[in-house]
């Protein structure tokens, strides 16, 4: 069982502030590589994935690029150019830190990684404070979202083994959302017919937040099933895959409330999450699989899927059908995630330090 609070109570005075210091040379603007997208030259090493990529409450053109190896960027021109940036304190470790995820709400941010470490700011990032975090954490944290309210310092966690908790006193704090996590969920539950949840041991190789409800989806780290959890509720709800072939991965639609779903082999479903009912978009993938999939969140129905070997497709009509858009044929490399971002600032991450910035308007 979770317990329900100070399970990852941390002294503020234990913590350690730090300030960013510059690590390299700030990278030159993009390269136009359709009219929809830029490439954008990074002052990063072969080999690192990005992300995450989140910006400021406060100044729409300051955000900061998350990665594998410790790799933090920041941006103060709507993501056209990045300079590198350290944390002292992870870097004083000696651990390798793989930074999953970021989120700001106005000029407080969060950062989460692995291994679990947690960063605090208050000023936009000038300096992020290092948040101690207990032994006993199930999990590693994978997902983090500053929440909005009448105070500062409240925020929402997600382990990868379906821990889910909450602070409102700056991390000081916490409190379980949910009361076991996901393997005890299911192992209690063998006679649930969930296809391969009988004494699972694993976690969740992706997990996703919906902006207008705050429900969570998540993808067992095999594919074979998916779970939900809401606001409210104790325990994870399991899901049969809604077909034969295995779970890339889920999000939420543009509306926040449906869901899509991709497969290995490359198809897009998209469905009710109350209903298990999913229906076939209308998507050439030639085999490759789809890894991600984000909306504009402007209304206009256009979003774009992006998988392995630059393979990239936009939807003009909220997902229903599908074009293969070539504009990153020429992209060596996978396209990881989607990002769209409330400013109205869109993005692709992939390997080897790719980045894609959008810029149709």
């Amino acid at each position: 069982m979770l317990a329900s609070s100070g399970v990852l109570s941390a002294a503020v005075a234990a913590s350690s502030l730090v300030q960013l210091s510059a690590a390299a040379p700030r990278a030159s603007a993009g390269t136009v590589i359709a009219p929809d997208w830029e490439q954008v030259p990074l002052p990063l090493d072969p080999g690192v994935v990005l992300l995450d990529i989140g910006f400021t409450g406060t100044d729409p053109d300051h955000g900061f690029l998350l990665g594998s190896r410790e790799t933090l960027l920041e941006t103060k021109d709507g993501g056209r150019t990045w300079a590198a940036r350290t944390v002292g304190a992870a870097a004083d470790e000696g651990f390798n830190y793989r930074f999953n995820s970021i989120s700001f709400n106005g000029d407080e941010g969060w950062i989460v990684g692995k291994p679990a470490i947690l960063l605090h700011t208050t000023d936009g990032g000038a300096n992020w404070e290092r948040v101690p975090l207990s032994a006993k954490l199930p999990g590693t944290p994978v997902l983090i979202k500053a929440l909005p309210g009448s105070k500062p310092g409240q925020a929402e966690m997600t382990t990868d083994q379906g821990a889910v908790y909450v602070t409102d006193n700056a991390a000081y704090t916490w409190t379980a959302a949910v009361q076991e996590t996901v393997d005890a969920t299911l192992n209690r539950t063998v006679s649930s017919g969930i296809s391969g949840a009988s004494y699972y041991e694993g976690s969740f190789s992706n997990v996703a937040r919906s902006e207008v409800t705050g429900e969570y989806v998540a993808v067992s780290s095999r594919g074979n099933f998916y779970m939900t959890w809401a606001p409210g509720q104790t325990y994870w709800q399991p899901h049969n895959r809604p077909t034969a072939r295995r779970i890339q991965n889920m999000g939420w639609a543009p509306d926040g409330r449906k869901l899509w779903l991709s497969t290995r082999g490359g198809d897009v479903y998209f469905g009710q999450p109350a209903e298990d009912k999913f229906d076939q978009a209308k998507l050439g993938s030639r085999g490759f699989g789809i890894l991600d999939v984000g909306f504009k969140g402007d209304g206009s129905g256009v979003g774009f899927a992006c998988g392995g070997s630059g393979s990239l497709f936009r939807t003009d009509d909220g997902g229903e059908s599908w074009k293969r858009d070539r504009s990153a044929d020429s992209v060596a490399g996978n396209l990881y995630a989607v990002e769209f971002n409330p400013n109205g600032s869109g993005f692709i991450l992939g390997n080897d330090g790719i980045l894609l910035r959008y810029i149709s308007g």
